[in-house]
This record gives structure tokens, sequence and C-alpha cells, in this order.
């Protein structure tokens, strides 16, 4: 049966059904742009969809550019060489065409494009954080994976140049102004991608429910997308033509990127850091890193892990079938249940927990975790 699009107005205007990519000319006229900087990664520009997507552009009267040269974990530097790609074009507006690094370096691009600065005197830790004071020029985001969520987010994350240390750069303005979701940019991801992407938003979903402070909008926002994860990650993994399983992830995605305005904890501080210092892709971080991290918070959180245990249908629902839950979810997806698998060795574990102990995802953790706690749970981890 067919999957008509569907509309939301939360956090932003969102179109999420198959073949809304196709809105995407009329959508920049509306917003008297015709010289869009589409920014990607090379990953995404290989793909054969994505000339075709250009083509559109063109065939609507716009003339795009592309930018795709960036890391995975996008630094500074990235920023800088778009900003200079964005002007050199006499751009109008940014097309954020993939995963989460695309759409934060398109979204910090935007930034820049129209107020003064680089990027990381913009971020939440500077010394004396910069805000905008122009508006930004339209930004128009086509999530490529379901995951980071960074589609309907007021941040990107950007690392530092030197040193790898990812940082905050929270704006509110950097919220794109239409998201276009469509499942079937999804179809030809690989399964592995898939795994890592989809646990990522099991991450963001699971630590915003646990995350501390009182938020009960996040909270039902996380608990509804994890059923939804329930349902289609899986699904996606095994079936990646099950368009269904992709909107339903997609939707997931942006929930726990949502949700995760409440907070989130030390999951993403050792996975932020583990990134920073090896170069990992940060969803499969989080993937191998949320049971070790969810027993090390676990008399903090036997609430809300009982609640979303219950909402999942487990037997025996408590805090132990939830982490069992995602367990499960590993083994199915394939994640590797140790970092070692991804190159990791305790001789790195010293600069890592350094690291992770200075992120600014541990002040809503669920219970205090020194330096030499985060050390033994990476160690755990290992």
């Amino acid at each position: 049966m067919p999957l008509p699009p569907a509309s939301f107005a939360f956090p932003t205007a969102i179109r999420l059904g198959p073949g809304v990519r196709g809105e995407l000319p009329r959508a920049l006229a509306e917003r008297g742009a015709r010289r869009p900087l589409v920014v990607t990664d090379r990953g995404v520009a290989a793909l054969p969809w994505f000339e075709p997507l250009l083509e559109t552009l063109r065939a609507g009267g716009c003339e795009p550019a592309v930018f795709a040269d960036m890391a995975p974990n996008p630094r500074a530097r990235d920023v800088a060489a778009g900003l200079e790609r964005y002007r050199a074009h006499e751009a109008d507006a940014v097309v954020c065409v993939g995963g989460g690094a695309p759409t934060d370096v398109g979204k910090a691009i935007a930034l820049l494009a129209t107020n003064p600065g680089a990027i990381l005197e913009y971020a939440e830790d500077a010394p004396e954080p910069r805000a905008p004071v122009a508006p930004l020029p339209p930004v128009i985001a086509l999530p490529t994976t379901a995951g980071t969520g960074s589609e309907v987010g007021r941040s990107s994350v950007i690392a530092e140049d030197e040193t790898g240390r990812k940082r905050v750069v929270f704006q509110p303005p950097m919220l794109p102004q239409l998201v276009l979701a469509d499942p079937e940019l999804l179809v030809g991801l690989p399964p592995a991608l898939t795994a890592a992407t989809g646990m990522d938003a099991v991450c963001h979903l699971v630590e915003a429910l646990c995350a501390t402070g009182y938020h009960p909008l996040c909270d039902g926002i996380a608990l509804e997308g994890l059923v939804l994860c329930e349902r289609a990650l899986v699904r996606s993994f095994e079936t990646p033509g099950d368009l269904e399983a992709r909107r339903d992830m997609l939707a997931a995605s942006m929930m726990g990127a949502i949700a995760f305005q409440k907070g989130l904890g030390v999951t993403h501080a050792c996975a932020h850091a583990l990134g920073a210092v090896h170069e990992l892709h940060h969803g499969l971080l989080n993937g191998v890193l949320l049971p070790h991290a969810l027993r090390f918070n676990l008399t903090a959180i036997e609430a809300p892990l009982t609640r979303a245990a219950r909402a999942l249908g487990l037997d025996d629902p408590g805090p132990e079938a939830l982490v069992r839950w995602v367990e499960r979810l590993q083994r199915r997806l394939e994640i590797p249940r140790g970092l070692r698998a991804l190159g990791v060795d305790a001789s790195s574990l010293d600069r890592v927990a350094d690291l992770a102990a200075c992120d600014g995802c541990l002040a809503t953790n669920p219970r205090p975790a020194s330096r030499d706690e985060l050390r033994a749970l990476l160690e755990a981890a290992l």
C-alpha cells in the first residue's frame, strides 16, 4: 500500500514520505533562493540518486554548487572550507544532504554566511560565546540516515582542528526551516550503517529519557520513539527496501534529537572522546557503549528504564529487561560488543577519559561520573 507523505510543524516544518525530495526546487523558490550550496559528503555524492537530485534542482531553475569535502567527525576547518565555497558560488541557501556530519557542517556554514567570526567562537563553552546578529540564509535538510536527527536540531557538533575535541555550537537560528525526510534515500544504505545510525537513535532516546531534570514532553517523545525503533530498526537492517520501516526510523531519529533537548549522558561523553581520539563512527560507538553505560547508571535510572520496558511490552519489565533489550538489538544488528573490535585498546584510555571528563553531556547524566570512573567504564567496555 502506498505511503502518503505526512506533514508536521514541530519543531520545524517536516515533510516525511517517499518522493518528498522532489519538492526541493519549489521549497527553495518559496524562500527566494536559486543558488543553493548543497552540503554533503563524498559517500553520498557518489550515490546513484545524487546527480539526479541536482538535475531536479537545475530543471526547477536553480543553480546548485556542491561542497562534499569533510571529515567523518567534522572539524572547524571543514566549516571554513565550506564557507569559502558558499561565498565563491554567491550562494543564497544551504541544502544539507546526508547524515549528521554534512547536516552539522551545513548549519554551521549558514550561521557564518551572515555572521562574523569563526565557528567555535559560537560554541557553548567558548570564553565569550558569540551570538548571531543577522538572520541566516534558508537551510533545508534531506537526511540520508536515521540516527543523528541533526535535521531537527538547533546545534552542530564541530571538533577542534588541533585536538579533535568535540564542541557544541548551540544557536537556535541554526534550526533548518524545512526537513524533507524521504525514506527512498535510505534504501541503499549499507546494513552496517543502518545498524550504527539506528543504534545512535536508540541511544539518544534512552539517554534523553534517563537524563536529569523535569521534561515530560521529551520523556513522552522518547518513549514513543523507542516503540518505533522496536518496530522498525531490525526490519530496516534485514529488509533494506522496506519503506515503511525506513520512514518509521526517520521519525524515530528526529524524535531522539527532539527528546535530547532534555539532555544526554555518559554514553555520549565517552563516544565524543573516543571519536576525537580514534576517528570512529559516533553512532557505532554509542551502540557499543550503551549497555555498559546503562549498567554504570543503573541504580539511578531504575524508574525510567522500567517505564521504557513497559512501553516496549517486554517480559518481566524492569531496568535489567531494558538493558537486555539493547543487548539483543546489538546481536541482531551485528554491533560489536566491545571497543577492541573497533581497534581501541587500553593504551589510549587515559587520554579518552581526560576528554570525556570535560564533556558537557555529563551535566545531565543521572549520577556523577569522575574521571577515574569514566576510565573504568571504558576499560570494562573493551
